[in-house]
């Protein structure tokens, strides 16, 4: 548990921030609220979290409870990594816990095996940062500077 910072003009944008042309009242749907968006974006990303809660104010607030630290991580990633979020407070319960992995936050000019070059001394040792942020990650070359990944120790 505890405060993550984010950088808050990087991200993926899920925030729809443009104004919708009026639509027919029949027709319209109701927007969610910037909760659900959020909480959208972590299910979207199959992350296996029981009892999600998420609160926006000054930050986001997430509770909820996981099977592995792993699994939070991932939640505190999903939801920091959004453009406009630039700080995640953490209140979810590990079932299992495990020694948590250090975050790393891109600069410009990272690769992953950059990025394990540095944290590890082995760029080939890439595929282990990779899995270690799926599905948030697609694909290796996918990073973007001000992302925030997960390193696990290997």
């Amino acid at each position: 548990m505890g405060l993550f910072s984010f950088l808050k003009n990087a991200g993926a944008k899920v925030f729809n921030r443009k104004k919708k042309e009026a639509a027919p009242v029949a027709a319209a749907a109701p927007e969610k609220t910037r909760e659900e968006v959020l909480m959208d974006e972590v299910n979207r990303h199959g992350i296996a979290v029981s009892g999600l809660d998420v609160e926006l104010c000054e930050q986001v607030i997430v509770k909820g409870r996981t099977a592995t630290n792993a699994e939070r991580e991932k939640v505190i990633l999903a939801l920091g990594n959004i453009e406009g979020i630039g700080c995640v407070e953490d209140h979810i319960e590990v079932d299992n816990p495990e020694p948590e992995a250090v975050f790393y936050t891109v600069q410009k000019g990272d690769t992953l095996g950059k990025i394990a070059k540095a944290q590890y001394g082995d760029p080939m040792k890439y595929p282990e940062i990779f899995e270690a942020n799926k599905p948030m990650l697609s694909h290796p070359d996918k990073i973007y500077p001000g992302q925030m990944l997960r390193i696990p120790a290997v």
